[in-house]
């Protein structure tokens, strides 16, 4: 029987728009939350993943970007100044709206979560404040 699971993680991270034409082309910052949903088979024990392992799995992913400035490497002024000041930083190859930080962090966890096959389904929803979000679904392909 097809069974859902969710587990939320959250961190704090910065980041900018530099082509939005409003407040978001500033250096600004959010407590993010991450829910992520699976949807799979449970096990003889009835589990579809034990949480503890979804932690293990997901946590490092959100270590790497805590209390980091995640930028888009085409933004030059913000990359300049990040590779000079020594901060923490990630850089991605897109605009760092809610909307594509759901799916990098999908993308990434599909290639986690593909080896186990008995899963079907993830969900990954980005909550950039505490009344927006994004959300990203699809299936795991096991063939990676």
């Amino acid at each position: 029987m097809l069974t859902r699971i969710a587990k939320d993680f959250r961190w704090e991270m910065a980041h900018r728009l530099p082509e939005h034409t409003g407040g978001c082309r500033n250096v600004h910052g959010h407590s993010y939350r991450m829910w992520i949903e699976l949807a799979g088979e449970p096990d003889e024990q009835g589990m579809v993943l034990d949480y503890f392992t979804l932690m293990e799995m997901v946590a490092p992913l959100v270590a790497e970007i805590d209390h980091a400035f995640i930028c888009d490497r085409s933004d030059t002024l913000i990359v300049n100044f990040l590779e000079s000041s020594g901060l923490k930083a990630v850089y991605v190859d897109f605009p760092t709206t809610a909307e594509n930080i759901a799916k990098w962090f999908f993308e990434r966890l599909r290639f986690l979560f593909a080896p186990m096959k008995h899963l079907s389904e993830l969900r990954v929803r980005i909550e950039e404040t505490e009344r927006t979000y994004a959300e990203v679904s699809g299936t795991i392909t096991n063939d990676k």
